[in-house]
């Protein structure tokens, strides 16, 4: 099987190609990135030690699409995951929608015309900002836990498939549910298979975190290096909660998806942590304490945009239709990222 991962320098789509190569001997994969974000280029070395084909091209340029050569599944992990993104000021919105919403429809073209399969690495943020804020939560034990509600797709599991994602979405949130629409009509109309895989937080060492994405991994090498941290929002408590998830534990689903392109299962699902793999910023700051000593962390009344108090990723549906299951603890995350930490000192300089 030849399959095509963009993005392939990122945190995730570099994770998941070690992890499949580590899982199938007779898999040829082909990789592309623009090398855009910060950082990744120190992934080249590792990418191409390792057999990958790796190409530097654009998924928002259709020649770099065109040239590509013709494989069977395209892994797409190329975006921008910033919810803050087109409206911090820091990046364009035009150029936010041409890497989610056009680099999808340059890949779609590029499937229908070579019959590959597609799949999406979607985000938790094609639900509604609205509806996630106004979610019912209590403050407990440096935690905010979700009360009983009567908001369709939301309950102690977590956030499933069918909470609503009815606009505000934020433009993020927007760019990728719009390409949900567009994979699902195009793997209609012209009849080749894809999945749509709504991912939680990812998380793991290597990643190139920022206060706005990889939030686990920017505050773990933060504290460890005695950066200013800060909560922002909530009254200043960081009682606001995240699922991680490991990116290597999206393969094995992944391989199957690829495997039985026609199972009769969901078309779109939910993959995270999970409500025992979820920790607040309090905790997780607890947590380096015990594990770096003491830093400073201080306290804001501003309010961050797009904010919300819960996310937690309700993979049932996952769990039903493919016997899915979370491998790695949220605690096994941390110290993966607290040892690259340790050996990599000066690892936030490099995204920043």
């Amino acid at each position: 099987m030849k399959i095509l991962i963009t993005g392939v320098a990122g945190f995730a789509g570099n994770a998941i190609a070690k992890a499949l190569l580590d899982s199938y001997s007779n898999l040829q994969i082909v990789g592309l990135d623009n090398f855009s974000r910060k950082g990744s280029e120190l992934n080249i070395s590792d990418l191409t030690n390792l057999g990958i084909n790796l190409i530097r091209g654009d998924i928002r340029s259709q020649s770099d699409i065109d040239d590509l050569p013709k494989v069977d599944w395209v892994i797409d992990c190329a975006a921008n995951p910033s919810v803050l993104a087109g409206i911090d000021g820091k990046s364009s919105s035009r150029q936010l929608m041409e890497h989610n919403l056009l680099g999808t429809i340059n890949l779609l073209e590029y499937c229908k015309n070579h019959k590959a399969g597609l799949i999406l690495l979607s985000t938790s943020r094609v639900y509604s900002v609205s509806e996630l804020a106004a979610l019912p939560v209590k403050s407990s034990d440096n935690r905010f836990e979700l009360q009983d509600c009567d908001i369709s797709g939301a309950n102690s599991s977590g956030i499933s498939e069918n909470f609503p994602t009815t606009a505000p979405l934020s433009l993020y949130g927007a760019s990728k549910m719009a390409s949900e629409t567009l994979i699902m009509d195009y793997g209609e109309c012209f009849n080749f298979p894809v999945w749509i895989n709504r991912c939680g937080v990812l998380a793991g060492a290597g990643q190139f975190g920022k206060a706005d994405q990889g939030i686990f991994s920017f505050w773990i090498h933060s504290y460890r290096e005695k950066k200013p941290l800060k909560y922002i929002g909530f009254n200043g408590t960081g009682h606001q909660v995240r699922d991680a998830l490991h990116p290597k534990d999206l393969v094995p689903l992944l391989s199957r998806q690829m495997l039985e392109p026609d199972r009769e299962a969901p078309k779109i699902i939910n993959l995270g942590g999970g409500v025992e793999n979820s920790l607040s910023l309090k905790e997780l700051s607890n947590w380096c304490e015990d594990r770096f000593g003491q830093n400073e962390v201080l306290s804001s009344q501003d309010e961050r945009p797009m904010d919300a108090p819960w996310i937690v990723m309700d993979s049932t549906t996952a769990q039903n239709a493919w016997s899915w299951n979370v491998k790695t603890e949220i605690e096994q995350i941390f110290e993966e990222i607290a040892n690259h930490a340790e050996t990599n000192p000066d690892w936030l300089s490099y995204s920043s």
